[in-house]
């Protein structure tokens, strides 16, 4: 459960991987003869973007094509596409998850994601598509030194995309292996193919309109669970509520994680508890610390900064993040339907019995509410859910690879060294497409050596490096007068080491003794549960009996899980970075590296003066303000 709260924490989709391992699992109990129903949806999902792919390749002709769609895609399209972009399997496999198994607390997580894009919609989303033209580093470059600021601006947008890349690699590679049976190199091979299909051949277009469809897809088999779920309570949210607090599956679920303080609740109380925070985060700090690395961290994000660039105006770019503000946070009311309608049905103990973090709880919905495993409905809903899954993973990996293709060819290449001079459109989209292969090449080989490897620790670096570096140099840039080369440079560099290195201290990190501790706690009580087991199932009682053989298929995975886990760390004694526990408790940083990009950025703007910083304020802050000459940002 720890590694879910990690992927959570950070935001991403490093949480298919426990889904892919629990999809196992899933697929192998109850697709049955039905398992041919997720061949076949798979291969309806991929088609259906190559074509979109096939089509958009005809439309790419020059850079802007390329990296910008030319600018013309609306307001609407775009808010789709940012909901697409954002909206990840963690957001819908994961909150549900948490929800299903911690009620209130896994609610948090939708409101701290969606609080991100009013950040965004606030200070980042306009004033960037006034000031910038392509990537991060046009923003930077603009009133500061364009060589310096442009490769500390790819070189973060690089590192970022690739801590993410990593883990959706490796998540998808498993997802894959696991639905349809192909060998884990085979998937990962498969998977970069056809995101560099997506990107290589159709460029910004192909990636805007792959994501609109899985933003689509998303959403609509999230409404059509939901009112299947709600429809027998008449759509009355108390009724839905009431039923959820009163089922004696979530009692107990709550009994469990309260221990010692249970014992003198009723029933109702124990339900009601489950409506209430503090049954998720212990530590207040902690969560105030994500709630900063999510919201500033969004606002860093390169491939959602880059989505920015693709509408025509300043007016279609606040339209697009308003668009994609309600299909967020549409989608992020449904996951409470999700989670507690999983809950309530499935029940937390079978959810938590097929995965520890909970993130088949809504395939697990989908296939309950369709009829159930041994249906035909049941296993297409489940197969849906999981195409969906490996949809949004694809659609992510494709953003994430052009913004960091956009920041090896237009950033390095054009930007630093051909010195901003005019390159020709023909050579700009070779140089993209040479850099997506690259991007392409280096994330299927690392997705290959992470086999099998705890990648959540990635994903946490990534949002916090992105509001530990990114957020700041931007923030500042723009809405700062003093702000300048040296400051950007500083802040980039000490925001992505302060990042990095207070991550790889914190317990995102396996600690070998920790890890033995906890799986002999599970050995250790193996003997007594096992003995109860039999009890029951001797009892003759027939409802005994079956929650005994359901306990003792659990109680099967997690002594074989705690035995996988102690082998793992045989022979080791302390973490990556030599230490037998962390030395920040806190699971995401960013309470600490966040200030301190900001304070780099500010100490050494002040220690430094910039005559071109300061001569080109009065420009910035017309240009921000009013959208003029927009399309000629990157020639200063």
């Amino acid at each position: 459960m720890q590694l879910t709260h990690k992927q959570l924490a950070a935001g991403s989709l490093a949480a298919v991987l426990s889904l892919a391992a629990a999809s196992a699992h899933a697929e192998a109990s109850a697709a049955g003869e039905y398992r041919w129903v997720t061949f076949v949806v798979f291969a309806a999902i991929i088609l259906l973007t190559m074509y979109i792919t096939y089509v958009a390749a005809k439309r790419v002709k020059s850079a802007s094509d390329f990296y910008t769609a030319g600018g013309g895609i609306s307001g609407l399209q775009n808010g789709w596409a940012i909901a697409g972009d954002y909206l990840s399997a963690a957001s819908f496999l994961g909150i549900a998850g948490l929800i299903s198994l911690y009620g209130y607390d896994g609610f948090m997580y939708s409101v701290g994601w969606l609080v991100a894009y009013i950040t965004v919609l606030l200070v980042i989303a306009e004033p960037c598509r006034n000031i910038g033209k392509y990537t991060l580093a046009d923003i930077l470059a603009y009133r500061n030194d364009p060589k310096k600021t442009r490769i500390v601006g790819a070189l973060s947008v690089i590192t970022v995309s690739t801590f993410y890349l990593t883990a959706q690699m490796v998540g998808a590679g498993v997802l894959i292996k696991t639905l349809i049976g192909i060998d884990y190199e085979v998937s990962v091979v498969t998977v970069g193919i056809l995101m560099l299909g997506y990107v290589l051949f159709g460029g910004m277009v192909a990636t805007t309109w792959v994501q609109i469809i899985k933003a689509i897809l998303l959403v609509t088999a999230s409404i059509v669970i939901v009112m299947l779920v709600w429809t027998p309570y008449g759509f009355s949210l108390p009724a839905f509520l009431a039923d959820v607090i009163g089922d004696p599956k979530i009692q107990a679920r709550v009994a469990t994680l309260l221990g010692d303080a249970a014992k003198n609740m009723t029933p109702a109380e124990l339900g009601q508890r489950f409506l209430e925070p503090g049954l998720y985060f212990k530590a207040p700090v902690d969560q105030i610390s994500l709630g900063m690395a999510l919201v500033f961290g969004t606002a860093g994000l390169p491939h959602i900064l880059m989505r920015f660039f693709t509408v025509p105006t300043a007016q279609q770019a606040r339209k697009s993040v308003v668009w994609a503000m309600a299909i967020i946070g549409g989608f992020y009311v449904l996951t409470l339907f999700l989670g507690f309608g999983a809950a309530r049905h499935v029940g937390p103990a079978a959810i938590a019995a097929v995965d520890a973090g909970g993130n088949m709880a809504g395939p697990l919905l989908a296939q309950f509410i369709g009829g159930g495993p041994n249906s035909f409905f049941g296993n297409f809903m489940l197969a849906f859910v999981s195409a969906v899954a490996f949809a949004t993973i694809v659609a992510v990996v494709a953003g994430l690879v052009l913004a960091a293709a956009s920041a090896m060819a237009h950033d390095l290449w054009v930007g630093v060294v051909h010195g901003g001079e005019t390159v020709a459109p023909q050579q700009q989209v070779r140089a993209a497409r040479i850099a997506t292969v690259l991007v392409g090449a280096i994330a299927i080989t690392i997705g290959i050596a992470a086999k099998g490897q705890n990648v959540a620790v990635l994903v946490a670096l990534a949002f916090a490096v992105a509001a530990s570096a990114n957020f700041p140099c931007v923030l500042l840039t723009l809405y700062w007068k003093r702000c300048n080369t040296s400051g950007i440079v500083a802040g980039m560099i000490i925001g992505t080491v302060a990042a990095v290195g207070l991550t790889l201290v914190s317990p995102n990190l396996t600690y070998p003794k920790a890890v033995r501790a906890a799986a002999h706690k599970v050995l250790d009580a193996e003997a007594g549960k096992r003995a109860a087991i039999a009890e029951a199932i001797a009892s003759g009682d027939e409802a005994r009996m079956a929650k005994a053989k359901k306990d003792e298929g659990a109680l099967d995975k997690a002594v074989k899980k705690a035995n996988d886990d102690i082998k793992k760390v045989e022979g080791q004694e302390t973490s990556f970075m030599g230490l037998e526990k962390p030395l920040l408790e806190l699971k995401n940083p960013g309470i600490f590296s966040i200030p301190i990009g900001f304070l780099s950025v500010i100490l050494f703007s002040l220690l430094g003066r910039d005559k071109r910083a300061e001569d080109m304020w009065d420009e910035v802050y017309a240009r921000q303000n009013t959208g003029l000459l927009a399309a000629k940002a990157s020639s200063h």
